[in-house]
């Protein structure tokens, strides 16, 4: 075996140890696209897709890749990157696109051109590889009364044809589905065109490749790409926010799109004009189009999520049981985000598999008592009686006092109700801070209650924004 051959299967040896010190994500982004030449004169000699990958090497990883070296007597003392000859090659066959001999700009010739520029910014490594997770699907997406409008929204768009509305525009807190809805139009785009250019990153990704393409001055095959897509969605769009050159980009990018009619789906964690630092133009584009709330997650959503959580799990651990109540019991105590909801029932799963026993609620209260303890309520009757005779318009002396009107029953049923629900206290306890009552008028008005809540909708909004309000 010589020198060389040596060398390089040191280097496959580096890339094991490297591997394991920076992750296997960044290896696989930044380390495994990577052709390695040889060691001469000092230097590692490298073939990279495009100059970004070298220099993000170069400034983030070099300093082990030497030490790695060096550590198996290899003297190598820096890198050095050369453009793949297959991307080197296309750019001048793009640059010649605006040459004196360039074939007419007909309708055909723009057509016919357009794979061969997606082509090119392809294997030069620029046009973003939209890592799409294989879960967020519409198939496993669970729909209520929260989230029904973004995702009748969401697969319109999905459907393809004509720009119905552009943008389309979704909004709300973390963990509600927005990045679930925008992987799924993709994948269902994909599916039905899969020649059609679609494009999914996050704002900050965005922001990331405009920065590269200044330092390389390469912001005509930026422009350029971006402009060739049929389908951008950009994730977290506020993260943009005060950053003014990525702001210019960005609305010349959304403009000519727009006037493309490519379709565009932009999400954030609030409505466009709530975004600080956003500038007013960009609002004003973000706010022409669809823009749609996906509102916090009701009990009766996330019983769903967890119910369709649970039936995946039954398919792989056939045998495993749950205890009748344990989801109920984490739907009522796990109401911010969806995400921290399937991670408490991924650990639930992963330890009753792990032991071998059913999950029962007293192995889920054990489990999961650093999470709980996190979303403990607080809460006293007297918060929540005076937030319901504030929400219903009433006095506080009329909701706990002797009157039996209607107008005065109901609020006070709904106050028991909160009260059970979102406090530890027992039935008489509630009945004495409601004027004496005795523990049965509680126990009737909680069952009253939870009877209503099933038929009138509107109550039943009423309380999730009570209990919320509460809660939060």
């Amino acid at each position: 075996m010589d020198r060389q051959e040596m060398t390089k299967e040191l280097w496959g040896n580096i890339c094991e140890t490297l591997r394991n010190t920076i992750g296997a994500g960044n290896f696989a982004n930044w380390i495994e696209p990577l052709e390695f030449v040889e060691v001469s004169d000092g230097v590692a000699q490298f073939v990279a897709p495009t100059s970004f990958y070298g220099n993000y090497v170069t400034q983030n990883y070099a300093d082990q890749i030497l030490y790695l070296f060096r550590r198996l007597d290899v003297p190598a003392e820096r890198l050095s990157f050369r453009i793949r000859p297959t991307a080197a090659a296309m750019r001048p066959a793009m640059s010649k696109q605006a040459a004196p001999t360039a074939p007419t700009k007909s309708a055909k010739t723009k057509t016919e051109s357009a794979p061969a520029a997606r082509s090119s910014y392809a294997e030069d490594g620029m046009l973003p590889d939209s890592q799409l997770d294989p879960r967020y699907t519409f198939d496993n997406f669970v729909v209520g009364k929260p989230n029904e409008l973004a995702h009748a929204a969401a697969r319109r768009v999905a459907e393809g044809g004509p720009v119905t509305f552009n943008p389309l525009f979704l909004y709300g807190g973390v963990g509600l589905g927005k990045t679930h809805l925008m992987h799924a139009v993709a994948h269902e785009l994909r599916r039905r065109d899969p020649n059609l250019n679609v494009v999914y990153l996050s704002a900050e990704q965005f922001m990331y490749r405009f920065i590269s393409a200044l330092k390389d001055r390469r912001m005509i095959d930026f422009k350029q790409m971006f402009r060739s897509v049929d389908v951008l969605m950009v994730d977290d769009v506020q993260f943009i926010a005060g950053k003014d050159s990525t702001q210019e980009e960005f609305f010349h990018t959304f403009n000519a799109l727009v006037e493309s009619r490519k379709q565009i789906i932009i999400s954030a964690d609030r409505a466009p004009g709530e975004i600080k630092d956003l500038e007013d133009r960009i609002k004003s584009r973000l706010q022409c189009g669809l823009v749609v709330d996906l509102h916090p997650t009701d009990f009766e959503l996330r019983m769903g999520i967890l119910q369709t959580k649970a039936e995946m799990f039954h398919s792989q651990f056939p045998g495993l049981e749950i205890e009748d109540g344990v989801l109920e019991f984490l739907a009522h105590r796990i109401s911010s985000n969806v995400r921290v909801l399937e991670g408490a029932l991924n650990r639930l799963f992963a330890m009753a598999s792990l032991v071998g026993k059913p999950i029962t609620l007293d192995m889920t209260q054990d489990c999961l008592a650093d999470l709980l303890k996190s979303t403990d309520r607080r809460v006293t009757i007297d918060e929540i009686q005076r937030a319901v005779a504030e929400h219903f318009n009433i006095r506080l002396s009329d909701l706990v006092g002797p009157k039996r009107l209607r107008a005065y029953a109901r609020p006070r049923q709904v106050a028991m109700w909160l009260a059970k629900r979102l406090t530890n206290r027992s039935l008489p306890e509630i009945g004495r801070k409601f004027g004496g009552r005795d523990h049965t008028t509680v126990m009737h008005g909680v069952r009253r209650i939870d009877e209503l809540r099933e038929a009138d909708s509107q109550l039943s909004d009423e309380l999730e924004l009570l209990r919320r309000t509460l809660s939060s």
